[in-house]
């Protein structure tokens, strides 16, 4: 008689009621029953070393015992209000402190919906239309955002390719598709569409690709000349790259940034930030009944996601934490070079040491077009392996964190050396 274990159980009954059985975000064919510091247990009680870490948002690792804490203290007070509270107020200072572009905020409850807005309020200061994005480069789910974001045949620049069914055709002409990291294809693109665009929105690391030496303030320096404005998607690298997000790491301040991920603390929350002056669309009161970008939302900054959020920003300013998430990224970087140099195998190691990805290529790797290079059948036996071996790693970049100790990179290290030798 055959056991049905307790994974194989729930995959069967989310195929029952999920569409392709899952939620929509990794591999469902894999349940997870709890997370504890650097690690995770699936439901048939399997241990894997987390390098997807929630996409992103537990930088401290999973169950944080002060997080906890907090959100604990805050539950019997309350979940949710559709009201100021202070936990919310507390949390938006701290985020205008931190972040050198930030004098107000505005919360929602995704990253994705801080995206919308955020290309919404630049066609509400500007009064245009039009929104520049960079091929290859994600900003949630809302019909721009799915424009080029991982098209499968090149089109010429500035051409939008829809990447989902649903999105009326009309939404394409509204988008301008750019190469990532060219300098002299935004100018043009800008010398002949400028007077007709609202923003420019942009991972300032792009998925895992680092910007090159000046391109953001090349970005900067063109939504200025032709009165753009310029939109740092920082739902990933926002606290993570630094505590000032991408903005101090890589010295450029935009109008306007999107944050998400760590500022709710593994909770659902997210914010628009920028200059006061683009900001006050928000308040009917400053903007008039014409100016005015309507935004509600049930939970957002809820109390819960405040709490958890204020208490892992209060943990990353304590002194040596950036220095160390930065030690343990150039580690386990360090253990996936050794373990794939002596195969011969062509490859780079792009991004930075908190985020960053093994890409199977002998090219180097500055944009979209440039990842397609990647061998597909490596970069999937390569992830199998890694899997296989005890780590959990979703498919498109390496997240590293905070709880990861000396006996996960163990782990982290033999996983690299079966899947490397698997490879060659």
């Amino acid at each position: 008689m055959t056991t049905i274990t307790s994974q194989t159980n729930w995959v069967a009954r989310a195929k029952a009621v999920l569409p392709a059985g899952g939620f929509g975000n990794f591999d469902p064919g894999i349940v997870i029953r709890e997370g504890r510091g650097a690690r995770v247990r699936d439901e048939d009680g399997n241990e894997y070393v987390d390098y997807l870490i929630g996409s992103g948002p537990l930088i401290l690792g999973h169950s944080h015992p002060e997080v906890l804490e907090a959100v604990t203290e805050q539950l019997p007070r309350g979940q949710t209000f559709f009201a100021s509270n202070a936990l919310g107020i507390e949390l938006a200072e701290e985020i205008c402190r931190a972040l050198p572009c930030a004098e107000h905020l505005r919360y929602v409850s995704t990253g994705g919906e801080a995206d919308m807005y955020a290309m919404r309020l630049a066609r509400a200061f500007t009064g245009r239309d039009k929104i520049v994005k960079f091929e290859g480069g994600y900003h949630g789910m809302s019909a721009e955002a799915q424009m080029s974001l991982a098209p499968e045949r090149p089109v010429n620049f500035p051409g939008a390719v829809p990447d989902s069914a649903g999105i009326p055709a009309g939404v394409a002409s509204e988008v301008l598709i750019a190469p990532f990291n060219d300098p002299d294809y935004i100018r043009s693109l800008l010398a002949e569409w400028g007077d007709q665009v609202a923003g420019i929105i942009v991972e300032p690391l792009q998925r895992f690709i680092p910007p090159d030496s000046r391109y953001l303030q090349v970005l900067r320096k063109e939504a200025d000349r032709h009165g753009i404005v310029l939109i740092f998607d920082e739902i990933v690298t926002g606290f993570r790259l630094a505590y000032g997000g991408a903005q101090e790491t890589y010295g450029v301040t935009p109008d306007i940034a999107t944050l998400g991920k760590i500022i709710g603390g593994g909770f659902p929350l997210a914010a628009i930030a920028g200059r006061a002056e683009i900001m006050k669309h928000f308040d009917k009161s400053l903007a008039g009944p014409d100016g005015w970008l309507m935004q509600v939302g049930t939970l957002s900054g809820n109390p819960i996601a405040a709490a958890a959020g204020l208490k892992t920003l209060e943990i990353l300013r304590r002194p040596g934490q950036y220095e160390r998430l930065e030690d343990i990224g150039k580690t386990v970087m360090g253990l996936a070079r050794d373990a794939l140099d002596p195969t011969g195998i062509p490859y780079r190691l792009v991004g930075e040491p908190s985020l960053f990805e093994v890409i199977f290529t002998d090219r180097n790797v500055r944009n979209y077009r440039d990842a397609l290079s990647a061998d597909d059948a490596r970069t999937a036996s390569w992830n199998e392996a890694l899997r296989a071996h005890g780590l959990f790693k979703p498919p498109g970049k390496i997240y590293s964190c905070l709880a990861l100790n000396d006996d996960d990179l163990e782990v982290t290290k033999r996983a690299f050396e079966a899947a490397a030798s698997q490879l060659s």
